[in-house]
């Protein structure tokens, strides 16, 4: 698979979601080379794309999400991001104003390496890898996406942070110009995000540079945007221009807005309902031209990353600490 930080790739170079799917169908009976994992926020159907209700299937070390991929003309139609509107549909018809190259991120805080560097910089000339991550929103909707992007703690080593970063902070872009949602105060921006630095040096932490073998569309995220697919979406940063190593627990958007709601962890947990509604079940979108949504699935803990993440909360009271 063909990726480059060019926004602008010949449609030749592309490759079409069905081949995509075809590709992981061959992987799933051992008759093509390992594909690493990704997946997103949204829900299911009945239709066509049929999904799974488990991670029976899923690689061993997380990469790799079993279940049936959302279509691309889902994952880039139905969205969360305010600053370009806040209904689902708003991102894609509003994003069109951002512009994501050139870009370049500051990184600052408790590290050696610290300045402005460009997006070329930053990624550092590291290698692409393909995955396949459910992400599970808190509305109760959840998505399956085939990202690229590089480990986030692969990019966060390069700045060599001191014993004192014991977390890190993320900042997205604020620019009334390229973003008309900002011109309303539904949040404070601009839009803030942070992670433990142990969660961020994990291996399933990824910041995602494209999605389905394409560079992340506007309203996914371009040009970089967190994923970290055991905690729910709106974890999910988009359109990232700051990284800061800090002591203590930076704040975060939606602990700030509504912090009985929104704890700083987020972490999937079907045991914790959100005071409006419950997070037992989810729906998935399915790419069904009769329906958005399947049929309604159990919430898995750390959305079926239990293995690989659940030792990091292993002396936390989840429900204190949600």
């Amino acid at each position: 698979m063909k990726y480059r930080n060019d926004p602008n790739i010949p449609p030749s170079e592309i490759t079409p979601e069905p081949v995509y799917r075809a590709r992981r169908q061959l992987m799933g009976l051992g008759l093509a080379s390992p594909l690493l994992a990704l997946a997103g926020c949204a829900g299911a159907d009945d239709g066509a794309a049929a999904v799974a209700a488990t991670s029976a299937g899923d690689s061993a070390d997380g990469f790799r999400a079993a279940d049936e991929l959302t279509l691309l003309q889902d994952v880039t139609s139905y969205n969360n991001f305010y600053e370009f509107g806040t209904g689902k549909v708003d991102p894609s018809k509003n994003a069109h104003t951002l512009r994501p190259s050139p870009w370049s991120v500051v990184v600052g805080g408790e590290a050696d390496i610290t300045g402005t560097f460009t997006l070329e910089d930053f990624l550092g000339g590291n290698a692409v890898q393909d995955r396949i991550y459910r992400l599970r929103c808190v509305e109760g909707w959840s998505m399956v996406i085939p990202w690229q992007g590089i480990p986030l703690g692969d990019l966060l080593k390069r700045f060599k942070p001191n014993s004192r970063a014991k977390y890190v902070a993320f900042t997205t872009l604020a620019d009334r110009e390229q973003m008309p949602g900002i011109r309303w105060p539904v949040l404070d921006w601009p839009y803030r995000e942070g992670l433990r630095i142990d969660e961020a040096m994990h291996p399933l932490s990824l910041i995602a540079t494209g999605l389905y073998g394409q560079p992340l569309p506007n309203q996914n995220g371009a040009p970089l945007r967190l994923v970290v697919p055991w905690k729910y979406g709106f974890k999910s940063i988009k359109s990232i221009v700051r990284i800061d190593f800090t002591e203590d627990m930076p704040q975060t958007s939606w602990n700030m807005s509504q912090p009985s709601e929104y704890g700083f962890y987020s972490n999937v947990n079907p045991d914790v309902d959100h005071p409006r509604w419950s997070q037992r079940s989810e729906r998935r979108i399915a790419g069904s031209a009769s329906k958005l949504f399947a049929k309604r699935i159990d919430t898995l803990p750390f959305n079926g990353y239990a293995n690989q993440v659940a030792s990091l909360y292993s002396d936390m009271d989840l429900r204190k600490w949600f």
